[in-house]
């Protein structure tokens, strides 16, 4: 009985995902997107949240001020947040024009988005043709701007980035980070923008028109994820989200599993935030035909339960057999052969990245290689906490930034160029 659960979890796991294998080819043999060069200059608001900072935010506000695009069209904000360091004298020096909140009471990225917009209505009434939203840790290439002014300048509300790693080679876990987020931006962000569905965006390096932010009238994203929230909200919306595949920035990945740890339970936490709050809206627009919707409700949901019913599952099978006294093997092996295939499709998905975006990757060769292995390691370690997500608590920590562009340019040089 508990092998036949098992293959029926296994099949709803196919059924749930297979679809994204599609995405490979499409990539690979979908012609690709030419965006027109946009000939209106637009103005830029880069809204940069920061706590605690002060090591990287320097680099970030440079990298903007190294863009190939007019200067005096592009301006930086930063909201130093709960700060207890230099960070707001710091931006400040760099060119920045910097505003400060004290709150102890709500705490997280989405509150002092909602804060430093404030600001911006009552001190820029004017407004901004576009808002770039950042972390305190990216760097940006040269051009970043101005390809992302074409897509805005094509019709796009919403676009999101190339994003790379300022610290893949450090480790497994810095690794792993680095070679999802490569396999994300090509091969589901941008698999989907070509099969003309809404992308997602991720954290930090996204545009947002005067248009949507005007009509969002303030920053209502409170969740452990407000990414997440903001992309769900927007699709239900029918706000199409964009890709700019040429528009790389770089950002620093954590390299303890302590950080990762903390970091990922948050994210977990924050899809189950999302999915209560949403979930319901997301599965009824999938059954109108929304493709978008139901891409993102696999996206965020149904992964680690079934995941983690399968591993229950087999457990359970084995203890069954230890109490009947029977042989312990089929089980070993079912569960065994669960983590193989497993390991093998991780591997095979982390090979085609690491292949594909090779040049992008700066790290030594045998580095590349060897972290295509440990990719699946890193990927296991969100069951547990993902389970752990359940039951515990999860809230925003902040996590040590230190990679300058100094340290980028000793190890890589001309990346940013």
């Amino acid at each position: 009985m508990l092998q036949k659960i098992s293959q029926i979890i296994a099949l709803l796991f196919l059924v749930c995902y297979s679809y994204q294998m599609v995405y490979i080819p499409v990539v690979w043999w979908k012609k690709r997107k030419r965006v027109p060069h946009g000939e209106k200059k637009h103005s830029y608001a880069f809204l940069i949240c920061a706590r605690n900072e002060e090591a990287v935010i320097a680099d970030l506000i440079r990298s903007i001020r190294k863009q190939d695009y007019p200067q005096t069209l592009l301006h930086i904000f930063v909201l130093a947040d709960n700060c207890t360091d230099a960070t707001a004298s710091v931006a400040e020096a760099a060119g920045a024009k910097v505003y400060e909140r004290f709150n102890r009471k709500e705490i997280g990225k989405g509150y002092a988005l909602n804060s430093l917009l404030n600001h911006l209505r009552e001190d820029y009434p004017e407004g901004f043709d576009g808002y770039f939203i950042f972390d305190a840790d990216n760097i940006l290439k040269e051009d970043y701007v101005s390809h992302m002014n074409d897509h805005l300048s094509a019709g796009e509300r919403i676009v999101t980035s190339y994003r790379n790693s300022k610290n893949y080679g450090t480790n497994w876990i810095s690794a792993g980070y680095g070679l999802w987020f490569l396999r994300e931006s090509r091969y589901i962000q941008y698999a989907r923008y070509l099969l003309n569905s809404s992308a997602s965006v991720s954290g930090t390096g996204f545009l947002i028109s005067r248009e949507v932010m005007e009509k969002m009238q303030g920053w209502k994203y409170h969740t452990l994820t407000e990414d997440i929230e903001f992309s769900v909200d927007s699709m239900l919306q029918k706000e199409k989200i964009g890709m700019c595949m040429e528009a790389e920035f770089f950002d620093e990945q954590p390299t303890t599993f302590v950080q990762s740890y903390h970091q990922r339970l948050r994210w977990s936490k924050g899809y189950l935030q999302v999915f209560e709050k949403y979930g319901k809206q997301l599965l009824s627009e999938a059954m109108k035909g929304d493709y978008a919707c139901y891409d993102m409700s696999m996206y965020i949901m149904p992964a680690f339960l079934l995941s983690f019913a399968s591993v229950v599952c087999n457990l359970l099978l084995m203890l069954s057999k230890i109490a009947e006294g029977t042989p312990l093997l089929p089980a070993f092996s079912s569960f065994g052969m669960t983590l193989a295939n497993a390991y093998f499709l991780l591997c095979t998905l982390g090979a085609i990245s690491t292949l594909t975006e090779w040049n992008h990757i700066h790290a030594a060769w045998q580095k590349k290689i060897f972290y295509i292995f440990t990719f699946p390691l890193f990927m296991f370690t969100y069951l547990p906490i993902s389970v752990a997500a359940l039951y515990s608590k999860a809230e925003w920590k902040p996590i040590c930034h230190s990679v300058t562009m100094e340290h980028m340019q000793k190890k890589w040089k001309g990346a940013l160029k």
